[in-house]
């Protein structure tokens, strides 16, 4: 399916309304048996509905979460009478053409009668609402099958009724939704489509002030005793802003990144691996996760700058420290109700010398657990034989299981594949809020300057999104899986230097293996 926003912003909309006739040729032989056998056939099933009617928007296949979502909303609206959803997806994955799809599905087969659309302005909604009335007034196949739909009279930008009595409506946020019934019917289908703006949100009181317009004034014109639909389409740009206070509200939320928590494309027919990779390559690191991943990151107070230098030679060392962060595990992590993970694995190489601690190399990203092992054995090829090495990977207790069953088997398969040993410890030392650690343990050396990244991987895509999440880090935020696994390294290297201060002898634990007899 096309994007429907992308291909109509900023068109002449007469000459869209003649390439929607173009794109939509019927039989007019068909006889009036065929005709209606067809229709209800079409009726039956949602999704070939839509791909009849609109042939246009679905020149790449429907990914798997566009057939979900379909399926989702008709399935609760129909069962529950009243839903509300949130699609938190990310730029360039249709979420407003597939909305208007679903919604002119409903409205065409006498589910729907008053629909308003809101949007950060009067002038955006006008121009979202226009993509419907594009459709229903030049749509030859709608036209064919249920009549014609514009009426007399009624058929202006921004309010429109059809034939059969469906009214449609524009509002921008703050604009009185009072007096919107159709007739005797109330709103039934609340549209709300990029109601957020990046400069509103650096304002929290703008924020307040929309969100409690869209509570007190739009939300209550629906009628409590009649089905009606609330949907929100908008990625996430901000911590805090409307749309994502109403996913937590919502009775479903749904986040779709550009490329899915393996860093595969999530809709691989349309957004080709390489034509992301050139976006993101264009863009700087804060922008596309924004845009792309749903994770906005907003200078933080934490760490508002990082230092990098010259990192001593590696031979100087006593020892260095690979440490290593699967992320499998959601324990972490903001609770949103969705099945999206946005964590990425981590891998670093950190020394300490002269009381500094140093990243010499990191790699950091959502990736495959195959690619995660690959960056340890690198990290172990990067140091070499110039000093000690010692290996750790997180392993917490949710983390366990993925350790054990996950990862150490493709450790042996690649061992024994190159030939080579590498040697891990699993770290399960008991530890506390992800955020706690990180700016207790990090803060300080880095606000004294004990914290070096290496300056000669200032523009490795790795350190630059290492930079970027210690930029954005505060207790909020989605993404701090780098900063976790450099806090994990240091509080290694902490121990060791404070055992050998004492003269001490360091014990691991063993960890136990099943196999072994």
């Amino acid at each position: 399916m096309g994007n429907l926003n992308d291909k109509a912003a900023g068109m002449d909309w007469e000459k869209f309304r003649e390439s929607t006739r173009k794109s939509t040729p019927v039989d007019l032989s068909e006889n009036p048996k065929d005709k209606k056998a067809r229709i209800d056939k079409l009726e039956a099933n949602p999704q070939a509905w839509k791909e009849y009617y609109f042939p246009k928007y679905f020149t790449s296949k429907s990914p798997a979460f566009h057939l979900n979502a379909s399926k989702r909303l008709l399935k609760n609206f129909f069962k529950h009478r009243h839903y509300y959803e949130v699609r938190h997806w990310a730029r360039g994955l249709s979420k407003t053409t597939t909305c208007m799809f679903d919604v002119l599905f409903l409205v065409m087969t006498g589910h729907l009668k008053n629909i308003i659309l809101t949007s950060s302005t009067y002038d955006a909604s006008e121009a979202f609402l226009e993509k419907y009335r594009v459709q229903l007034d030049s749509n030859q196949r709608l036209i064919n099958d249920y009549g014609r739909q514009a009426k007399s009279g009624s058929w202006t930008a921004g309010d429109f009724t059809t034939k059969k009595g469906v009214r449609f409506k524009s509002l921008g946020a703050g604009n009185s939704p009072r007096g919107n019934g159709n007739e005797e019917i109330r709103p039934d289908c609340i549209i709300v489509d990029d109601f957020d703006t990046d400069e509103e949100c650096r304002n929290i009181d703008i924020i307040n002030k929309k969100w409690e317009w869209f509570e007190k004034a739009l939300f209550f014109t629906v009628d409590v005793a009649n089905p009606y639909l609330i949907l929100w389409n908008g990625n996430i740009i901000a911590e805090d802003c409307c749309v994502v206070r109403a996913g937590k509200i919502a009775d479903f939320t749904e986040i779709i990144n550009i490329r899915d928590e393996f860093g595969v494309s999530t809709w691989p027919e349309k957004n080709k691996e390489e034509d992301i990779d050139y976006q993101i390559s264009k863009t700087g690191y804060e922008s596309h996760q924004q845009e792309l991943f749903n994770n906005p990151i907003r200078q933080g107070q934490t760490f508002p700058e990082m230092t990098y230098g010259i990192c001593p030679p590696l031979k100087e060392l006593q020892y260095a420290v690979v440490y290593a962060d699967p992320s499998p595990s959601n324990r972490d992590k903001p609770t949103v109700k969705s099945k999206a993970q946005n964590s990425c694995k981590a891998v670093g190489v950190l020394g300490f010398h002269n009381n500094i601690y140093y990243v010499y190399k990191c790699w950091v990203e959502q990736t495959t657990n195959n690619n995660f092992i690959d960056w340890l054995f690198a990290a172990k090829n990067f140091v070499g034989n110039t000093t000690q090495l010692y290996i750790f990977i997180e392993n917490n207790t949710l983390q366990n299981p993925h350790y054990e069953q996950v990862l150490m088997p493709l450790v042996h398969a690649k061992n024994t594949a190159l030939n080579e040993s590498l040697g891990i410890t699993p770290d399960d030392t008991p530890k506390p809020d992800k955020w706690f650690r990180i700016e207790g343990t990090l803060e300080p050396i880095n606000r004294t300057g004990q914290l070096i990244l290496n300056i000669a991987e200032k523009d490795n895509p790795h350190m630059k999104r290492l930079e970027a999440q210690f930029k954005g880090a505060n207790p909020n935020s989605k993404l701090l899986d780098g900063p976790d696994m450099v806090q994990g390294g240091v509080k290694i290297i902490q121990n060791k230097n404070a055992i050998a201060e004492v003269g001490g002898i360091e014990v691991i634990k063993r960890s136990t293996n099943s196999k072994r007899y």
